[in-house]
């Protein structure tokens, strides 16, 4: 062959490298990963506001314990009165620390640390140059009128090169599906199709698909794109909230009565 001209081309060389096992399939999808960050932009793989918990810089020692004893994350936006006022950001093993140096005043401004913000349109690839350069793991991300709109981590882009990536003590299946309201929940596109069953009452058939994004693209016939809604058994309302171009990641689900 001569040598490829283009991505595209050269996205032919390394599917056939594949097809002739020169290369396993591991290795293929990762460098395919490599190809895709540096299409996709922020906006792409944020995790969306309304998913996003906040601390606030007057919420008691008590409240914030409590905000991580439940949500088990390592990092927290801290805003003021209005949730589009960044002041910093709340590193949990930070107030461990601070528990132990101030065990009777608690003042969040003195551990909190600079939250890292970012523009929507930013490109992946160039983001995560810049959390390696700039050592930061998680940043706020803002539409073009300066409100918040999302916040993107390091492990966000590295999902999109390697696949998922479990926390440790994150058991297979835990919080796949979560309830926003009472006819609300979002959906791990993992999320085996007999725990959909067992939650929502549904008989639906997993012989040719697992789980509910291989569902999903059964009954589409295609692999669905961000903000596409499809509606299973007249009532279940699934809108794309996060998908790449292998995999749906997360759905937003609404039950209609």
């Amino acid at each position: 062959h001569s040598e490829p001209k283009d991505k595209s081309q050269l996205a032919d060389v390394i599917h056939e490298a594949r097809e002739s096992e020169i290369i396993d399939e591991n290795t293929h999808d990762m460098i395919e990963g490599v190809f895709e960050i540096s299409e996709l932009r922020v906006r792409d793989i944020m995790i969306p506001r309304s998913q996003i918990i906040f601390v606030h810089d007057d919420d008691t020692e008590e409240s914030i314990l409590s905000i991580i004893a439940s949500s088990r994350h390592s990092r927290y936006p801290v805003v003021g009165e209005d949730i589009d006022e960044i002041k910093g950001l709340l590193i949990a093993k930070d107030l461990l620390i601070y528990r132990n140096t101030h065990p009777k005043v608690f003042n969040i401004a003195e551990f909190m640390r600079p939250a890292t913000v970012i523009p929507e349109s930013v490109r992946v690839d160039r983001l995560l140059r810049k959390f390696q350069k700039e050592r930061y793991h998680l940043a706020v991300v803002v539409d073009e009128f300066g409100s918040v709109s999302g916040l993107v981590t390091i492990e966000d882009v590295l999902e999109q090169i390697v696949g998922d990536i479990a926390d440790e003590g994150e058991k297979k299946g835990t919080d796949n599906i979560k309830a926003v309201n009472s006819s609300s929940y979002l959906i791990s596109g993992v999320t085996p199709i007999e725990d959909f069953n067992e939650k929502f009452g549904t008989e639906f058939n997993n012989d040719d698909a697992e789980t509910i994004a291989g569902l999903i693209i059964k009954t589409c016939g295609h692999l669905p794109v961000k903000g596409e809604t499809i509606v299973l058994a007249g009532k279940f309302k699934f809108r794309v909230v996060n998908a790449d171009k292998r995999r749906v990641k997360q759905l937003e689900l609404r039950v209609v009565k």
